[in-house]
């Protein structure tokens, strides 16, 4: 009899224990889904610039890479830090001359013309139409608000299709 208490106590902490272990794990994992959930949902909305260059159009070789992009340009970058951290000086980017407006959407990457002569790279958060015609409102990845002036698409030199690092 005494045996049999003993054993069934025995069994009844394990249980409890395991039961406990169980439980803390859950909480735990949950916790830290909970909390990457947060750091995730804080982090801002950003539409995606559109894929201009389809899987067909990029061969890799053995000793080069080629992507296959009509009018493709070159640019590089100032240190200023505006588009941190998709890129900096340092990276590279292919971009293509568009056309029409219509070839430009929000969350494009997008090089224009500004007042002082000076070109731009930022991103576009917003595109519409008022008097004057199509425009586009654009902001750097890291800068805290847009840029302060609606952009025209006469402004737009470039689009980017490419990031290289």
């Amino acid at each position: 009899m005494k045996k049999s208490i003993i054993l069934i106590s025995v069994l009844m902490f394990l249980t409890l224990g395991w039961l406990a272990n169980d439980a803390y794990q859950t909480f735990a994992v949950s916790e830290t889904v909970e909390r990457a959930k947060s750091v995730i949902v804080g982090l801002p909305a950003r539409a995606m610039p559109a894929d201009r260059i389809t899987e067909d159009k990029i061969k890799v070789l053995p000793d080069r890479i080629i992507i296959d992009v009509p009018n493709a340009r070159w640019a590089t970058f100032t240190p200023t830090h505006s588009m941190a951290p998709v890129f900096d000086a340092g990276a590279n980017v292919i971009q293509i001359i568009p056309q029409t407006s219509t070839e430009i959407q929000v969350g494009d990457i997008v090089s224009y013309a500004w007042k002082d002569g000076s070109v731009i790279i930022h991103r576009v958060i917003e595109t519409g139409t008022d008097e004057q015609g199509w425009y586009a409102i654009l902001k750097g990845d890291n800068n805290p608000t847009s840029d302060p002036e609606k952009v025209r698409f006469e402004q737009i030199k470039r689009v980017t299709v490419a990031i290289v690092y």
